[in-house]
């Protein structure tokens, strides 16, 4: 059982990274593949987000490419079978944030469910 939940929040972890990649968060269509149908994130800005609003941001070329998200204290537990939740620490550009993901596993895949950021000094 140890063994499938290490999996699953390594899973998590991983597709967590690959949304921070600044090459994925460039392209709508991979973006849409880790988010999750029903995504919502209430995010540092307290803005509310859904699938929709967070596809609009990535295809309008605002991601910097050159300015990627520094992860740190990233950690995971699984909450029930198929579902995940990450925090971490981040830092953009000197905007800095706690974040908590919650993952699920669809047949498509880990997707992210809902995600929240706090801004820190």
């Amino acid at each position: 059982m140890a063994d499938e939940s290490e999996r699953a929040v390594q899973a998590a972890i991983e597709a967590e990274m690959r949304l921070l990649d600044p090459d994925v968060r460039a392209s709508p269509a991979l973006v849409s593949e880790l988010l999750d149908p029903e995504f919502l994130e209430f995010g540092a800005s307290g803005r509310r987000w859904d699938a929709t609003s967070v596809l609009t941001v990535t295809s309008d070329g605002s991601v910097a490419p050159e300015a990627p998200v520094e992860v740190s204290d990233m950690s995971g537990v699984v909450l029930a079978p198929g579902i995940v939740h990450l925090t971490y620490f981040a830092d953009h550009s000197g905007r800095r944030a706690w974040r908590s993901s919650v993952w699920r596993l669809t047949e498509a895949g880990w997707r992210m469910y809902f995600h929240q950021g706090t801004l820190t000094s």
